[in-house]
């Protein structure tokens, strides 16, 4: 992965990934009802995440259209294993109970965790 995303940039590729690609304005529009986040402020975190190699930017087009250098899943496991090696010394089976043990999971959550459970007993069988 490039670089870390802070909690802000965060926001803003989430933003982008669930449009698939984005002006500073919709990304502004998105995040405004939850975010008090001015359109500059916006503007200027995605001029910012494109220099870090975060987005994408096409200059070709006005306004400029933006997307996401990498996948959502790209991102999210090389979180996960930053989380993974400084938090839980590089354990995933105390990750995986400690993120368990905070929130309720649905039950097609649980049901998916078991598959990956079975499919990973069966890979060491």
């Amino acid at each position: 992965m490039a670089k870390k995303p802070t909690d802000a940039e965060l926001a803003i590729l989430n933003a982008i990934w669930a449009r698939g690609r984005a002006t500073v304005r919709e990304i502004h529009d998105d995040l405004a009802p939850t975010q008090d986040v001015g359109h500059t402020t916006i503007l200027k975190l995605m001029q910012i995440m494109t220099e870090k190699g975060l987005l994408e930017r096409d200059s070709s087009v006005r306004p400029q259209v933006f997307r996401a250098a990498r996948p959502q899943k790209q991102t999210q496991k090389a979180l996960v294993r930053d989380l993974l090696d400084r938090a839980f010394s590089g354990s995933p089976g105390n990750l995986v109970l400690q993120a368990l043990a905070m929130r309720e999971s649905t039950p097609a959550e649980l049901q998916e965790i078991r598959e990956l459970l079975n499919r990973l007993e069966e890979k060491k069988s």
